[in-house]
């Protein structure tokens, strides 16, 4: 299969000045986080993907088809969650679904249907014939995903899904989120200024500076490399043999004051063999930690300039 989003040397301008930059990429995920800070030019990716800017040069491609020459089709593929509300004022929730499904392609009396099923999917059953209006904030963000995929898109685009919701929400709003991505039967593509949102539901990043593509990576391999990384304290007067032992059995390892040391641990090695070899070496493992927040570390060094500054 080739990839969901084919980015092309899109480029993109407003005027005289240049939004997306060249940008190539290919999103082969499951689920894609889109990352950057304000004006990196997320949202224009989005609405660029959707037909709403035209490419200035280059294109891009989902699931095969081009954005400049295939926009009907494109948008046929595709569920979109915006970021701001955009409901009608006084309709309730399920026909208000219903219009955006129609909208999507899907006949009236299907479309009601499909409005039914995705408000009770997203748990909203007993308030789908109440006015949008009267919903709370969370009720709002679920009736946008309830939108987005009552018509059956093959690729789900979510714009900050988890923005402004309180803890019991966000978590609500994240496992519907993990949910749809692990049914297998669509793609998702989420763009947040939240990591933890990132890390929490996707498996591959891109994250954009300034109109470039300042990383691409596959999470689920940093995830992996990430299991083999420990930082330990130990105490012992026998720590340089330890750390001779450890050596010898492939470990990287990088000496820290007061004990401390980083090491990362070769295929088939397990953590409690370490255990055993302190043991022996009559040294106590104090603290053991993986290493953590691998997004945050990646987003932070692709935000860093030529200087190291930030």
């Amino acid at each position: 299969m080739g990839p969901v989003i084919e980015l092309d040397g899109l480029e993109v301008r407003f005027g005289d000045r240049v939004v997306l930059k060249k940008l190539n990429a290919a999103l082969t995920g499951r689920s894609v986080g889109l990352l950057g800070p304000n004006g990196a030019g997320k949202s224009t990716l989005i609405n660029t993907l959707l037909g709403f800017h035209k490419p200035s040069a280059g294109t891009a491609r989902i699931l095969g088809h081009d954005i400049r020459t295939q926009a009907r089709a494109v948008r046929s593929l595709i569920g979109y969650m915006p970021e701001n509300d955009s409901f009608v004022a006084g309709m309730s929730g399920v026909h208000f679904v219903r219009l955006m499904a129609e909208l999507a392609g899907l006949p009236a009396g299907h479309a009601l249907e499909r409005a039914h099923e995705a408000f009770f999917y997203v748990g909203l059953g007993e308030v789908r014939y109440r006015a949008v209006g009267t919903y709370s904030l969370g009720m709002k963000q679920a009736a946008k995903l309830a939108q987005a995929i009552a018509h059956g898109p093959k690729l789900l685009f979510l714009d900050e899904p988890t923005n402004g919701l309180d803890p019991p929400a966000r978590a609500r709003m994240i496992q519907l989120i993990q949910e749809i991505r692990d049914r297998g039967d669509l793609h998702l593509l989420l763009s947040s200024h939240l990591l933890r949102d990132v890390e929490d539901c996707c498996d591959q990043v891109l994250i954009l500076k300034d109109g470039n593509v300042a990383a691409f990576c596959n999470l689920e391999e940093e995830r992996k490399a990430n299991r083999r990384f420990l930082e330990l304290e130990t105490r012992g007067e026998n720590n340089g043999s330890f750390l001779e032992a450890v050596e010898k059995l492939g470990c990287e390892t990088a000496p820290g004051a007061q004990g401390r040391v980083k090491l990362i641990l070769p295929d088939g090695l397990e953590v409690r063999r370490l255990y055993e070899i302190a043991a022996a070496q009559n040294v106590q493992i104090r603290r053991l930690n993986r290493k953590r927040d691998s997004l945050e570390d990646i987003f932070l060094k692709a935000m860093e300039t030529a200087d190291g500054r930030l």
